[in-house]
């Protein structure tokens, strides 16, 4: 997937400005697809160039003025045409995995910290998943415009709790190793 399909995808809920969609970027799509505040706006100016997006200059008073952009019928048909090419399965690269592969060759306290520090991280991320869920889809319920977002955040609760069961399991796995 290229930036330029999660901006389009993310100007489908708004018109936004640049600094609106970098916020709303990292509270979204960022999830599973990274990408820095200065990789947006750069990518706004070629979906510009390109015609999948318009620009809309706002005037303010007392602050400078902002680009808001909007998805064009272009843009929404380049997110069509995108959505019919096949999915590519994503790469696992993950240096925690690597030092397992040589358990006997590692420092087993390091490498319980770094378990730990990875069901941390995973436990806190599991919390916002579900303070997202309480907020946005209380019940469970959404409506259709919604059903894929909900879906993501589902499959996002399964995969950190998947992670927690694991470093646990791997913690008391390490403790009587």
């Amino acid at each position: 997937m290229a930036l330029s399909h999660a901006i389009l995808v993310c100007l489908t809920e708004r018109p936004m400005s640049g600094y609106d969609l970098a916020k709303f970027f990292d509270t979204s799509i960022a999830f599973f697809w990274k990408a820095t505040h200065p990789q947006i706006y750069r990518e706004l100016k070629k979906l510009e160039e390109q015609g999948c997006v318009t620009s809309n200059e706002e005037v303010q008073s007392g602050k400078p003025n902002r680009k808001v952009y909007s998805i064009t019928d272009a843009g929404r048909d380049a997110l069509k045409a995108w959505s019919r090419e096949p999915v590519a399965l994503p790469l696992i690269k993950d240096d925690l995995l690597v030092r397992l592969q040589a358990i006997e060759h590692v420092d087993k306290d390091a490498l319980r910290a770094q378990v730990r520090a990875r069901l941390a991280a995973h436990r806190e991320q599991l919390e916002q998943y579900h303070h997202i869920r309480d907020m946005r889809f209380s019940g469970g319920a959404a409506v259709p415009e919604d059903l894929g977002k909900l879906m993501g955040l589902e499959l996002g609760i399964q995969y950190e709790q998947g992670w927690i069961a694991w470093c646990e399991s791997v913690l008391e796995r390490l403790e009587r190793a």
